[in-house]
């Protein structure tokens, strides 16, 4: 169970507060009842201080009664919450009122002994109160957010109806039609599902709903293809198996989405993800490091065991056929001197024990050193075996020859042809799917294992999805939605293997301690448009596949220039978000994926990395704009807390970030717009404008990072010392009752934060209505 905000472990048993927005919305409530608390317990109280006391009990109260209105009407609409959130409204309520009354002492002087029970007389009563409330307008608020684990649940429902119809379509006119709702359907469970991924505070969750939302977007396009391929060609086998797979892998989607949602036990966060060996790693150093402090607590034969399930896993390594003699060779050696370093522990432990020793000998420090040492070599070892083979391996398919000899047959109607790159095709998809097992061993975070498991899955159904597509076109070489549909599939192959590069360049990252072990920025919570849902308008039963071209030498050269500035400002970029001591910050976050997508652009500028056309180019840039105008919403929220001048400062830059965003988003999105754009090749200078924007805005972002560092540090500390009296009144002037008053009535103080809660509530409360 979650940590309840006020520390006082006084919550519901089993209320647990899983989303960001719930729990952000309680800071203020926390902060400002804490503050009102720890209030400075001087004998003498001016008449201002006083008055102010007794406004903020009565803003409490008031602004307490229209969030619990809000919840009560909440229970009207909903009558399966109707009881809980009715009895959650009446807490909230009461404590709204204790509170009221506690600090009603406009009139009394503390020096009265008038029997009035005050804030300054019962403290306890105060505490009391302050927890009742936290406690009951947390229940609301995570009552009120089931109403949107319904709606997700509702939208799905609306979505799987839609399509079995479109599985059963028998005309082309009814499939456009069908189509066109389906496409509203999606829409609209993009928002919510996207939403809710953003909102979720763990990491792995986040993955898997990142990792299905990307199953639905790239089958959403080969859904159309292959439903209109089937309905051009109604006996072709091979179409109707190619269709048949797409719509088994959407509605698995959409399940697994519904299962991390509602927490379902067959969900696959439940399931014990797949044993790797970075883990294994961690765990055996964790326990051999455990004996400097105890030696009893764990055995010398359970150690070796643990060493010994260690080495069988690097098994997938060392039996690969993939794998190069020296690799093999060096891995071996490594797991015997693992080996032996720990039966030499094993012994000097045993010796320890045997003379009664309370912490580890000199001898067993030496082992315990050489032990940590040589599974941290064979972790390394390991780590250089699978990052190696993934980046080989995409050098060799960046080329895409077994795709582009399986279109020409295909086209050509050469069913030999077919078959004979069909076996290509699949040796390849073999090596990568082995591949990507290989990096969840040493993928580092539980996230990033989640993401490595998708995409072994993702080429795994791809591949034999694009032979049928190929065997259908083979069958009718003439049809031009069955080169359509081929072409689909085979973009989706290219995108896995972008999306395999980026999760590369995160493995290694978290490899050489450059992110946070617990973050995954492939699958971030924050919205990625490149793993989202379709948008309005982008599908259709019309729709044309834009035309990617590549630039020619003379262009490459003329934008080269512009690319290395890039890359100098994304790593300085990476330089200001390491100084951040919190490194989950949405800023830091958010900065982190600009930079990455920035350097994936300067890749481009030299004519290497995975964006190998302008259209990879432009949507990429579509993506960096969407996410930077997602940092400039942090910042929006950011910057409630600070001061004018403070304010301000944010306030001026963020406007500039947001006009840059928008410039990019408008430029990205122009030239892969309407019929010429389709078939045309995109000017070199919208290439530069992207490249040009795109540097404007991580300037920007430069300036940010440290000014938002600095303040983040400024008003962490000062939350932090709220939680000590002392602390607080040796901030405070003592002479000058005033300041007492303004921290009452600071303009951050939002009514103890509960017009927060109501604007929370009532959004969640809009959103049902609609």
């Amino acid at each position: 169970m979650a940590s309840s905000p006020c520390g006082n472990g006084n919550f519901d048993s089993g209320l647990e507060i899983k989303t960001r927005s719930v729990e952000q919305t309680l800071i203020p409530l926390v902060s400002q009842i804490t503050t009102l608390i720890n209030h400075k317990d001087k004998p003498k109280k001016s008449e201002r201080t006083l008055a102010a006391i007794h406004r903020v009990g009565q803003a409490v109260s008031l602004a307490v009664g229209r969030f619990v209105a809000v919840g009560e009407a909440i229970a009207a609409e909903n009558q399966e919450l109707k009881d809980e959130m009715g009895h959650a409204c009446f807490e909230a309520r009461r404590a709204g009122d204790a509170i009221a009354q506690l600090t009603d002492v406009g009139s009394a002087l503390p020096s009265q002994s008038d029997g009035r029970v005050t804030v300054f007389s019962d403290r306890t009563g105060m505490v009391k109160a302050a927890r009742l409330l936290l406690s009951s307008v947390t229940k609301v608020l995570v009552l009120a957010d089931r109403i949107v684990i319904k709606q997700i649940i509702t939208s799905r429902n609306k979505v799987l109806v839609t399509l079995d119809h479109l599985e059963r379509v028998s005309t082309f006119q009814e499939f456009v039609q069908i189509f066109s709702q389906f496409g509203n359907e999606m829409v609209e469970f993009a928002h919510l599902t996207g939403d809710r991924q953003n909102d979720l505070k763990d990491e792995k969750k986040k993955a898997r709903m990142a990792a299905a939302r990307a199953v639905l977007e790239k089958c959403t396009m080969m859904l159309l293809t292959a439903s209109k391929t089937c309905l051009r060609h109604p006996d072709c086998e091979s179409a109707r198996i190619n269709k048949d797979a797409v719509f088994h892998r959407m509605r698995c989607a959409l399940e697994q989405v519904i299962e991390i949602v509602t927490e379902a036990r067959s969900c696959g966060e439940n399931r014990i993800l797949p044993a790797s060996i970075y883990n294994g790693i961690k765990d055996f150093k964790s326990s051999v490091e455990c004996l400097r402090e105890n030696l009893y607590s764990l055995s010398p034969q359970s150690v070796g065991s643990q060493l010994e399930v260690l080495v069988e896993r690097t098994e997938d390594f060392t039996d690969s056929a993939y794998t190069s003699h020296e690799q093999r060779q060096a891995i071996l050696s490594l797991c015997q001197l693992a080996r032996q370093d720990t039966q030499q522990l094993m012994h000097a432990w045993i010796e320890a024990q045997s003379v009664h020793a309370k912490e580890a000998t000199e001898d067993m420090e030496v082992v315990i050193l050489k032990t940590c040492q040589s599974v941290s070599d064979l972790r390394r070892e390991l780590h250089k075996a699978a990052v190696g083979r993934a980046s080989d391996l995409l050098k060799v398919h960046g080329e895409q020859l077994p795709l582009r000899a399986l279109k020409a047959a295909g086209a050509e109607g050469n069913l030999e042809a077919v078959a004979e790159y069909s076996r290509t095709l699949t040796e390849q998809k073999e090596q990568l799917v082995e591949t990507c097992r290989l990096l969840c061993h040493v993928s580092g975070t539980e996230p990033l294992e989640i993401t490595c498991i998708h995409a072994e899955e993702t080429f795994h159904v791809i591949g034999p999805q694009i032979i049928s597509a190929a065997q259908t076109l083979a069958l009718h070489p003439s049809s031009k939605i069955a080169k359509e549909n081929l072409e689909v599939f085979c973009e989706a192959w290219e995108s896995q293997l972008c999306d395999m590069a980026l999760l590369l360049r995160e493995i290694n990252d978290v490899f050489e301690g450059r992110r946070d072990n617990h973050k995954n920025s492939l699958f971030p919570g924050d919205k990625r448009p490149y793993l989202s849902l379709p948008r309005p308008g982008k599908h259709s039963a019309n729709l044309k596949t834009a035309k990617a071209v590549k630039l020619d030498a003379e262009e490459q050269t003329s934008i080269a220039k512009l690319g290395l500035e890039l890359r100098l400002l994304s790593s300085d970029v990476d330089t200001e978000v390491e100084k951040w001591e919190e490194q989950e910050h949405d800023i830091v976050r958010q900065s982190q994926s600009l930079a990455s997508m920035a350097y994936n652009m300067y890749l481009f500028t030299r004519g290497e990395g995975l964006l190998k056309t302008t259209l990879d180019l432009f949507h990429q840039a579509e993506v960096l704009s969407e996410e930077g105008l997602q940092m400039c919403s942090s910042l929006r929220t950011f910057s409630t807390q600070l001061v004018d001048e403070e304010k301000s400062v944010v306030m001026t830059e963020m406007e500039k970030l947001v006009a840059l965003c928008q410039q990019l988003q408008m430029g990205a999105k122009t030239p892969v717009q309407g019929k010429t754009a389709t078939f045309q090749k995109v000017p070199i200078l919208h290439v530069d404008s992207s490249i040009q924007t795109t540097r404007g805005i991580l300037t920007v972002v430069i300036s940010l990072l440290p000014f938002c560092n600095k303040l983040n540090k400024k008003y962490k500390s000062e939350r932090s010392s709220l939680g000590s009296p002392h602390d607080w009144k040796e901030r405070q002037n003592a002479s000058t009752p005033v300041k007492e008053e303004e921290a009452l009535n600071s303009k951050n103080s939002n009514g103890f934060g509960v017009k927060s809660l109501e604007q929370h509530v009532a959004g969640l409360n809009l959103l049902e209505s609609k």
